[in-house]
């Protein structure tokens, strides 16, 4: 007896660039295992083809392509050859992001450190590399009527955390953005068309170990501030994001749009 979940997502063509990072691996795992046809997009063809075998070992069903999301003719490029081999796309998950030292202030700098080409830099491989790929996989969507567009936003985006300046500007365009395209494709496009974010707490991941771990995993002063600040008084483990991304690609929310769904133990909520 097959169930009808509204949560069931099997068959679905999932397109997840950042798809090597440490989210964005553990969510396409995730998804695998539910029944999607998992795609993963990243810049590391080796890590990128080891991680598509890994979930095809397990039973899964996944393929890896390289791309770089602020190069639009790579995407669109990948988006001919995924679309030849899968028919269409059902989500489109925008996890690719990043920071650079130059756009961040920490102590001992001010405002004048700040590298205006870095700066740019990490606004186009957030901010920019969000909406390409919404571009170019946006296009077999609104050619099948249907599709969920799930963008990564940050706890960065709602309060300009202090040193991350380039990255919380970026992260606040990116809920900015998924509010206007909600609005933009439903009303010329397709109300089935969906367009929703993300925004993870603090989570350990490649980027960010090194500024809240100190090496023998006791936390940095950064690290202790953010658990003071969150009410479960620890950090996100990356599984805990799936049931909140399977939502949001699912039938389970097809009155959702232009949200930014928060999964972060209550940080954002927090208040002396």
């Amino acid at each position: 007896q097959k169930s009808m979940s509204v949560f069931d997502i099997k068959d679905q063509v999932v397109v997840i660039t950042g798809g090597t990072g440490v989210l964005g691996r553990e969510i396409g795992t995730y998804l695998a295992h539910e029944g999607a046809r998992v795609v993963l997009l990243g810049r590391r063809q080796d890590v990128g083809e080891a991680l598509a075998e890994g979930i095809r070992a397990q039973g899964g069903d996944a393929a890896f392509y390289v791309c770089d999301v602020t190069d639009m003719e790579m995407v669109n490029g990948v988006r001919d050859q995924i679309v030849d081999r899968y028919g269409r796309v059902d989500a489109l998950l925008n996890a690719a992001g990043g920071n650079m030292p130059g756009a961040t202030i920490p102590p001992g700098k001010t405002l004048f450190d700040v590298q205006v080409e870095e700066f740019e830099r990490v606004l186009n491989v957030n901010l920019t590399g969000t909406l390409i790929p919404t571009q170019a996989f946006l296009k077999p969507m609104t050619e099948a009527g249907h599709g969920s567009i799930v963008n990564f936003s940050s706890m960065a985006a709602f309060r300009p955390l202090t040193r991350v300046m380039g990255y919380a500007a970026a992260k606040a365009g990116i809920s900015n953005l998924t509010a206007f395209l909600a609005n933009e494709v439903a009303t010329k496009f397709s109300p089935s068309i969906r367009v929703n974010a993300i925004a993870p707490g603090f989570f350990l991941t490649d980027q960010n170990r090194a500024l809240l771990t100190n090496p023998d995993g006791t936390l940095t002063e950064r690290g202790q501030d953010v658990i003071r600040q969150t009410p479960f008084k620890r950090f996100g483990k990356p599984e805990e994001l799936c049931g909140t991304i399977q939502y949001l690609i699912s039938q389970a929310s097809t009155f959702v749009t232009g949200t930014v769904a928060v999964v972060d133990g209550g940080f954002n909520i927090f208040a002396i």
